[in-house]
This record gives structure tokens, C-alpha cells and sequence, in this order.
């Protein structure tokens, strides 16, 4: 289907796309939102980043937008669902990449996806810069959460920059994210060093229960029967708030 017409912020880029096709949940466009891209070859310690950052800015009521790649951009989609808005380099009857095809069917089914291009377009490269324009121009803020100096997420940052949305990284060490490290050397981004205070700006958090009898249970991971028989079924609506995350039928807090 098609959009009845482009999103406002769209209309700030220099070329905007002319329409825009999407499949799920249109309300998700009237969210406040925060783009979140990066490597496709992103650390374990960026995904895990990733996943907390995600969580918060979901039970924060803010909706994380990407480009569906491997790597930062699946782990943030995956981590903000359903409060996530996937823009595609190809017609959504293509999925790409092919092994995300579950967490893209999740997207489908449960958040939003967005294409300027019709079905049977296939996803050539210069498309992938196309897209992220618009998934930098749908929203309020960028994560840049790991870069290489050329990439087409440091374009992504420069089109921000442009355009006076505001940039964030996270810390990272050096030597494995050159990109963000020369953003924050030039001022051309701010740290995110905390999760809560970046999603306030954005949305509205809840308070932190760091001191909750679940979150404390939780902390050092138990295994979900556990936490059932504890509990009950208030665990899966902590997880919705964000508070603690359920993998592997094991669950652990994430404050």
C-alpha cells in the first residue's frame, strides 16, 4: 500500500521521496523517533549497547528507526519491536538481506516498513544511501552507534548534521570506531552516557526500578520457569516496559 502522503520531517531533505509504500502500523509515524543505524560487523559489546538503548527508548514510548541491515541495524529493530520503523533499498515484496528474513517479517507483522520503491525494484547500491536519507529525515535525533571513517553511516551523520538534527554515539575505544570517535573529536556529535537521560529528551521515561524486588531477582540472569513460578505474568509486561529482557528462556534486568 501506499502512504496518502510523505511524512512532514521528509519534507526538509533536498529531495524527498515522491511516495513512500509500507507495510504494518502507520500510528508508528506519529511517535517521537530516533534513527539508530551503524557497522554491519558491530561488536558484541555495540549489540549489547544497542539492546539496552533500544529497550529504553521503547518503554519511553519513542519509536527506533533503521535499515534493516545485519549488524546495528537488525539488533536495534529486533530490540525496539514493535515500536520500530524499517526503510528498505528495494520493493518490500524483496526481503534483503535474506537472513534477516524473520526479524524483517517481524517488522512487517508488528511495526512498520517503509519503501520510496515499488515491488520487484531490487536493492541496488546507490539505493542504500536513498534510504538513508529518509530514515535520517524521519526523525529527531541519529545514534551513530559504531562507524567506520567511510561508511554510509557517517554519511548518514553528515545528512544529519546538515540538516541540524542532532548526532550521538556511544563510547567505544579506540581503534574499533573510528567513525564516532572523529564525530565527537570535531563536535559534529554528543555521548549518549546515559540511556535514560538521552530517551528523556525524546520522550517521557518512567521511573528507573532499580531498587524493584523483579529487577533485583533478575539481575545476574535466572531462568524464565523461575522467574514465573516467582512472579507470574507481570514478567512479560516488565519486559515490554524495557525493564528486563527475556532470551534463551532465561531473563535478566537490564538496569
Amino acid at each position: 500500500m501506499r502512504l496518502e502522503s510523505i511524512p512532514e520531517p521528509l519534507k526538509r531533505l533536498k529531495n524527498p521521496p515522491k511516495e513512500l509504500n509500507f507495510i504494518g502500523d502507520t500510528s508508528l509515524l506519529e511517535l517521537p523517533k530516533v534513527a539508530v543505524v551503524g557497522l554491519r560487523k558491530a561488536s558484541t559489546y555495540t549489540k549489547e549497547c544497542i539492546e539496552v538503548l533500544c529497550n529504553v527508548l521503547k518503554s519511553a514510548n519513542i519509536c527506533v528507526v533503521s535499515g534493516g541491515a545485519i549488524g546495528v541495524d537488525i539488533a536495534a529493530h529486533k530490540a525496539a519491536m514493535p515500536k520500530t520503523i524499517g526503510v528498505f533499498a528495494s520493493g518490500l515484496d524483496i526481503i534483503y538481506p535474506s537472513q534477516n528474513r524473520t526479524s524483517i517479517g517481524e517488522i512487517y507483522a508488528k511495526g512498520l516498513a517503509l519503501s520510496e520503491y515499488d515491488e520487484g525494484e531490487p536493492p541496488l547500491a546507490y539505493r542504500f544511501l536513498e534510504r538513508n536519507r529518509i530514515v535520517v529525515g524521519l526523525c529527531e535525533a541519529l545514534v551513530v552507534a559504531q562507524a567506520d571513517l567511510k561508511s554510509g553511516s557517517m554519511q548518514s551523520a553528515r545528512l544529519a548534521n546538515e540538516l541540524k538534527i542532532p548526532v550521538y554515539v556511544l563510547p567505544q575505544r579506540m581503534g574499533e570506531s573510528s567513525g564516532t570517535n572523529f564525530l565527537l573529536a570535531n563536535k559534529k556529535a554528543e555521548l549518549i552516557d546515559d540511556y535514560y537521560k538521552f530517551a528523556s529528551l525524546f520522550g517521557e521515561v518512567k521511573e528507573q526500578k532499580i531498587d524493584d524486588d523483579i529487577v533485583k531477582f533478575c539481575k545476574d540472569g535466572v531462568s524464565l520457569d523461575d522467574a514465573l513460578a516467582k512472579f507470574g505474568d507481570i514478567i512479560y509486561e516488565y519486559e515490554l516496559d524495557g525493564l528486563i529482557e527475556i532470551s534463551n528462556l532465561r531473563v535478566k534486568s537490564v538496569l
